[in-house]
């Protein structure tokens, strides 16, 4: 494939637990989890994100969370700037505005998953996307699922349409 017009597309993976999750999940959920996710695609010298005030982008990397913990390779889109900024501003007029975030039935991983799909036609990893029902098939899960629905998680950005 010639790579003239097209432009690579990486995931960026953040544990929000900074380590925390690997070592207190056994003791409290009784398994494993590697890390609490937070993804973002990167695309066009930006990173977007979904956040509980909508789709955000930065520059890469420029969130206060810092660097990612890994990177993902999704590979190359031919999705020019301007028509993938025109899909997210659809997407954030209906599936993803802001009061439609959920920790986890609908969050940024989800939004990663479906503009990864837009762009390469590739699912991020699926461990990313177990996650929420990982977490939820626990009785600890289930026990904090009130809490844990009521959280949204914003790691800062600016909102793509510019609205604040």
């Amino acid at each position: 494939m010639d790579h003239t017009d097209s432009y690579p597309v990486k995931l960026y993976i953040y544990d929000m637990s900074r380590g925390m999750a690997r070592q207190l999940s056994p003791l409290m959920l009784g398994k494993q989890l590697d890390g609490i996710w937070h993804t973002a695609i990167v695309v066009h010298g930006k990173e977007y994100f979904y956040v509980g005030e909508g789709i955000n982008s930065c520059s890469p990397g420029g969130t206060p969370l810092g660097e990612p913990n890994s990177i993902v390779d999704l590979g190359f889109t031919e999705v020019p700037e301007e028509i993938f900024m025109e899909h997210l501003t659809s997407l954030e007029e209906s599936t993803y505005r802001s009061d439609k975030y959920n920790l986890f039935e609908h969050n940024c991983n989800t939004f990663s998953n479906e503009v990864a799909q837009f762009l390469t036609g590739k699912k991020i990893p699926s461990y990313i996307t177990d996650l929420p029902s990982e977490v939820l098939s626990t009785p600890f899960g289930q026990a904090l699922r009130p809490l844990l629905d009521s959280i949204v998680i914003n790691p800062g950005g600016n909102n793509i349409t510019g609205q604040r």
